[in-house]
C-alpha cells in the first residue's frame, strides 16, 4: 500500500504540492513561534545572567503576593534602607555592596529629539567603581552632577560623542550634561537606551526617602554564594528596622527569580501566536479534507478496481492516509524551514531597528518533533473522512462507466449546524443580558465559537440558497458563461462551503477586530467629548511620564487659567476585612478636588467626588467596588513606599477617562508615593476666560519644547493618537491573520484545479459544441470570484454581528460606543473579488488550455 500512495502522489503533483504548502504555511508558523521565543528567552536570560552579577542580593524580607484589583498577578516586596549597603559592606568576605539605583530618563540626542530605540526604555542607572560587567572603551566614569556615560550602542544611536554637551530629562527635571564615558555593557541591551549616573546623583533621584528594591552584594573570590549569604543573612537582618526587614538571596536564586518572570511573559507572547498558528492549521484542513475528497470522487473506479482485485477496505483506508501522512511529513518540514526563514529575517528587521536579539537561531529537538507531529496529525485527521468513504466503495462500482459518488444529503450536517448556532446564539444573548456576571466574557467566547462552527456547517446550505442572489449579475451580464459558473459552483455545496469556509475563518476575524478597533476609537472619542471639558490635553507617549518641570513652565503661562495634572503610581490595598493576606497591588491615581467639574465631568455613583478629595479620601471605580464588594463608609488601607494610610470610601465613581481603580488627593498621594515611583500621564490645560486658543498653543509648544517628549493636543488629536495606538495592533491583528487568508486563496486554487481535472471530459464537450477558451477561462474565474466572495461576506456577517455584542460585554472595560467600519468592510469585499480573480488565473488558463479530443476522451 505504501507503494500505490506514492504513486498516487507522483501522478498528480500539482495536485499535491498545493496541500503541503497549505501545511508547510501553517507549520511555519508553530516552529517559527516556537524558535522565536527560545530566542527572546535566550536573549533576555543572557541579560540577566550579563546584569545581575552580584554573589548575593539584599532585598525586602515580607513579600505581598496576590492578585491586583486589576487581576494581574504580582510580587512585591518592601524596600530596604540604603544604609545597609554600608553596613553589608563591613562583614568579612564582603568586597562591595552596591545599591541598585534606575529609573526613567529621555536623553536628547545630536538632532535635538528623545533617543529612543523601538518600544524599548529608556534607562538612567548608577554605574560604581566597582560594577561588574562594563568596560570603558572611552573616558571615564561620571563622578559628579552634570556628567553621563552612555552605553555603546546608546552613544551610536544618538549621534553624540564623549565630550559632547547635551541634556536629559530625569526626575521632572530638564537637566544639563556633559557625555565624559563610552562604556561597552557586557549584558545585551536589546534596544534600551542606557544612561550612566554617578552615586550622589542616583541616590539623591532614586532613593530620595533612604530606601532602594535591593542591594547587590560582591564577594570574595573562592567564598561560595550560600557562604556568603549565610554571612551576610543575620546581619541585615538585625540590622534591618521592623517596618522594613530584610533578607539576603543568592546571586542563583536572585537571577533564577527574575528568568521565571521573563518566561511567564514569554509564554503569554507564546499563547498569544500559536493561537494564530492554530487558526493557520485550523484553515489548512479545510484545503486538505477537500484535496482529498476530490481525489477520492476522482479515483474512485481506481479504489473500486483495487477492491475488485482483492485488496481490503483497511489497505484502501491505509494508503490515503500514507499519502496524507506523507504530505503533512514533507508539508511540516518545509515548514520548519520556512518558520526559521521567518525568524530570521524578523532578527534582521529588529537589529536595524537597534534590538539585537541573540545571535543564531535555535533549532531544537523538540520544536521539529513538535512540528512533524502537528503536521502529520493535521493532514491525517483531515484525510480520514474521505479516505474511510473511499475505503467502503464496492468493487460493483469497477463496472460502471460513470463513477462519481452521489451527493449525501445536507439534513444531518444541517441540523447539527442549526443546533450548535442556536446554542451559539443563545450563549451570546445570556452574555448581553447579564454582562456584569463574572462569567459573561467566557460565555461569549464560547457562544461565538458555537455560532461560528455553525454557520460552517450549515455554510453548504446557506451557499446552494444565496449563491443564487450573489451570481445574479453574472448571469445577466455575462451570457451563457455566468450560467455555467452559478450551476458549477452549486453544484457541490460542501465542496463550495469548505473551499470558501477557510477565506469564511479568516475574514471572521478580520471584520471582528476591524469592528472592535473602530468601536475601541469611537468609545475613547465619546468618553474624552463627555468627561473632558478642557482646550488641550499634555501627552507624552515617548516616556509614559511628563516631567514635573513641565507642568510647572505651563502652569506659569498667562493664557493658562489651570493645568490639572493627573498622577499615578503603584501602591498596596488591604480591603475593610483588614486581611493582610488579601494585600493587592493597584493602580492609584492622585487628583487635585478643583479638577471635578473644572477639567473633567465624572459620573458620581455614590456620594461626591469632590467632597471626597477635599476630605482626603478615597474614591473607588464602579467595576472596582462591584469586584470587591466595597462600599461607600468602608475603610481601605493603603500601602506605599513612602507609608501607609488608612482612608474611608467617600465616593464611588464610574470614569473612563481616570485610568485608575483608586483615586486620592494630591497630598495623600505624596505620602503613599515616592517622587522617583510617580508618573504623569496627561495634563488637562485650560484657557483663561477669552483667550486665543490659536495663540495658547503656540505658548504651550514653546513651554515644553525643551523638554523634548510633551506633546501638546487638542482632544480631537488626543482621540486620534489614541486610535493610532489601537491601528498598530490591528495592523499586527491583520499580519498574523493574513496568513490565514493566504491559506484560503490557496484552497481556492487548489479546488478549482481539481475542479478542472474532475471536469475534463464536461470542460472538453463545451469546448467541441462552440464554448471559447476565453469564456472557459471566464467560467472558471467566476466560479472563483464567487467562491471568495460568498466567504468573505458570510466570514464578515459573522464576525461583524459577534463582536456587535462587546460594547454591552464590555461597557465596564471602556468600550461603551459600537462602530461597524462599513468603508472598511466594502473594500474587503472589493478585496475579496480581486482574490477571486488572481486564484482562477492558474487553473483557468490551464483549463482553456486543455486539447478538445484529449479532453472528451478523458476517463
Amino acid at each position: 500500500m505504501l507503494r500505490v500512495a506514492l504513486r498516487g502522489i507522483g501522478a498528480h503533483p500539482v495536485r499535491f504540492l498545493l496541500t503541503m504548502l497549505a501545511v508547510a504555511l501553517g507549520i511555519a508558523f508553530v516552529a517559527g513561534t516556537f524558535a522565536l521565543r527560545t530566542m527572546l528567552s535566550s536573549t533576555f536570560t543572557d541579560i540577566v545572567e550579563t546584569s545581575m552579577l552580584g554573589d548575593a542580593y539584599v532585598r525586602g524580607a515580607d513579600p505581598a503576593p496576590g492578585e491586583s484589583v486589576g487581576g494581574e498577578a504580582t510580587d512585591a516586596r518592601n524596600q530596604v534602607p540604603i544604609g545597609l549597603a554600608d553596613v553589608v559592606a563591613g562583614v568579612d568576605g564582603v568586597t562591595a555592596a552596591l545599591p541598585d539605583l534606575s529609573g526613567p530618563v529621555v536623553l536628547v540626542g545630536a538632532d535635538g529629539t528623545a533617543v529612543q530605540s523601538t518600544q524599548a526604555p529608556s534607562i538612567a542607572l548608577v554605574l560604581y567603581p566597582q560594577t561588574r560587567g562594563v568596560d570603558v572603551i572611552d573616558g571615564r566614569l561620571p563622578n559628579s552632577a552634570g556628567e553621563i556615560a552612555l552605553e555603546h550602542s546608546s552613544l551610536d544611536a544618538s549621534g553624540l560623542e564623549v565630550g559632547d554637551a547635551t541634556q536629559i530629562v530625569l526626575g521632572g527635571e530638564l537637566l544639563d550634561v556633559v557625555i565624559v564615558g563610552d562604556v561597552d555593557a557586557v549584558a545585551p541591551t536589546a534596544g534600551a537606551t542606557l544612561v550612566y549616573l554617578d552615586p550622589a546623583t542616583g541616590r539623591a533621584l532614586f532613593a530620595p526617602d533612604g530606601m532602594v528594591s535591593t542591594i547587590a552584594v560582591y564577594g570574595e573570590q573562592g567564598l561560595s554564594e550560600s557562604a556568603l549569604v549565610d554571612r551576610v543573612e543575620p546581619v541585615v537582618r538585625d540590622a534591618a528596622p521592623a517596618a522594613a526587614p530584610a533578607q539576603a538571596v543568592t546571586g542563583d536564586d536572585a537571577r533564577a527569580e527574575s528568568r521565571a518572570a521573563i518566561e511567564a511573559i514569554l509564554g503569554f507572547i507564546l499563547t498569544f501566536l500559536l493561537v494564530f498558528a492554530g487558526i493557520s492549521l485550523f484553515v489548512g484542513a479545510f484545503i486538505i479534507a477537500n484535496t482529498f475528497s476530490m481525489s477520492v470522487r476522482q479515483r474512485t473506479r481506481e479504489f473500486a478496481l483495487l477492491r475488485a482485485v482483492g485488496a481490503s477496505p483497511l489497505q484502501v483506508l491505509v494508503s490515503i492516509l500514507l499519502q496524507a501522512a506523507v504530505i503533512g511529513v514533507i508539508g511540516a518540514a518545509l515548514g520548519i524551514a520556512g518558520g526559521l526563514a521567518l525568524v530570521e529575517v524578523l532578527r534582521r528587521v529588529l537589529e536595524s531597528m537597534g534590538m539585537t536579539l541573540a545571535g543564531s537561531i535555535p533549532l531544537n529537538g523538540s520544536t521539529v518533533a513538535l512540528s512533524l507531529v502537528v503536521g502529520t496529525l493535521v493532514s491525517l485527521i483531515a484525510a480520514f473522512v474521505p479516505a474511510r468513504r473511499a475505503a467502503l466503495v464496492p468493487p460493483v462500482e469497477a463496472m460502471r462507466d460513470e463513477t462519481t459518488a452521489p451527493e449525501r444529503p445536507l439534513r444531518l450536517r444541517a441540523a447539527i449546524g442549526a443546533a450548535l448556532g442556536v446554542l451559539g446564539v443563545a450563549g451570546v444573548l445570556v452574555a448581553m443580558w447579564r454582562p456584569e456576571a463574572d462569567r459573561a466574557p467566557q460565555l461569549l467566547g464560547y457562544g461565538a465559537a458555537g455560532v461560528v462552527i455553525g454557520v460552517l456547517l450549515l455554510a453548504p446550505v446557506i451557499a446552494r440558497a444565496s449563491i443564487g442572489v450573489l451570481a445574479a449579475p453574472f448571469v445577466a451580464g455575462i451570457k451563457p458563461v455566468g450560467r455555467l459558473a452559478r450551476g458549477n459552483v452549486v453544484r457541490n455545496p460542501r465542496r463550495t462551503a469548505s473551499t470558501a469556509g477557510a477565506l469564511m475563518i479568516g475574514m471572521a476575524l478580520v471584520g471582528a477586530a476591524a469592528v472592535i478597533a473602530a468601536s475601541t476609537t469611537a468609545s475613547t472619542q465619546a468618553i474624552v467629548a463627555r468627561e473632558a471639558t478642557t482646550d488641550y490635553i499634555l501627552s507624552t507617549p515617548a516616556s509614559g511620564s511628563i516631567p514635573a518641570d513641565a507642568v510647572t513652565a505651563v502652569r506659569a503661562l498667562p493664557d493658562v487659567a489651570a493645568a490639572d495634572a493627573f498622577y499615578a503610581g503603584q501602591v498596596l490595598v488591604d480591603g475593610p476585612d483588614g486581611d493582610a493576606g488579601a494585600q493587592a497591588s493597584v493602580l492609584l491615581a492622585g487628583i487635585d478636588p478643583a479638577t471635578i467639574g473644572r477639567s473633567l465631568q465624572v459620573e458620581e455613583v455614590d456620594g461626591d467626588l469632590r467632597a471626597t478629595l477635599e476630605q482626603g479620601e478615597v474614591a473607588v471605580q464602579r467595576t472596582t467596588a462591584r469586584d470587591e464588594g466595597w462600599e461607600v463608609g468602608d475603610r481601605l488601607t493603603l500601602t506605599g513606599g513612602s507609608g501607609a494610610q488608612d482612608l474611608r470610601i467617600g465616593a464611588i465613581i464610574d470614569s473612563s477617562a481616570i485610568p485608575a481603580p483608586l483615586v486620592v488627593p494630591p497630598d495623600v498621594f505624596d505620602a503613599l508615593v515616592p517622587s522617583v515611583e510617580r508618573t504623569i500621564p496627561t495634563v488637562f490645560v485650560t484657557a483663561t476666560p477669552g483667550a486665543d486658543l490659536g495663540e495658547l498653543r503656540d505658548q504651550l509648544t514653546q513651554a515644553v519644547r525643551p523638554y523634548v517628549i510633551v506633546s501638546v493636543l487638542d482632544t480631537e488629536q488626543f482621540v486620534a493618537g489614541l486610535a493610532d495606538q489601537v491601528n498598530q495592533v490591528l495592523v499586527i491583528l491583520y499580519a498574523l491573520l493574513g496568513l490565514s487568508i493566504v491559506i484560503a486563496v490557496l484552497g481556492i486554487v487548489n479546488t478549482l484545479a481539481l475542479s478542472v481535472i474532475e471536469r475534463t471530459r464536461e470542460i472538453g464537450l463545451l469546448r467541441a459544441v462552440g464554448l471559447g477558451r476565453l469564456q472557459l477561462a471566464g467560467t472558471v474565474t467566476i466560479e472563483s470570484i464567487l467562491t471568495a466572495v460568498f466567504g468573505t461576506v458570510v466570514g464578515l456577517a459573522v464576525g461583524v454581528a459577534l463582536a456587535s455584542t462587546m460594547p454591552t460585554v464590555f461597557a465596564d472595560d471602556g468600550l461603551t460606543d459600537l462602530a461597524v467600519p462599513w468603508a472598511s468592510l466594502l473594500g474587503m469585499v472589493l478585496l475579496a473579488i480581486v482574490v477571486g480573480v488572481l486564484a482562477a488565473v492558474w487553473p483557468g488558463v490551464r483549463a482553456a488550455r486543455l486539447p478538445v479530443l484529449d479532453a472528451v476522451s478523458y476517463e
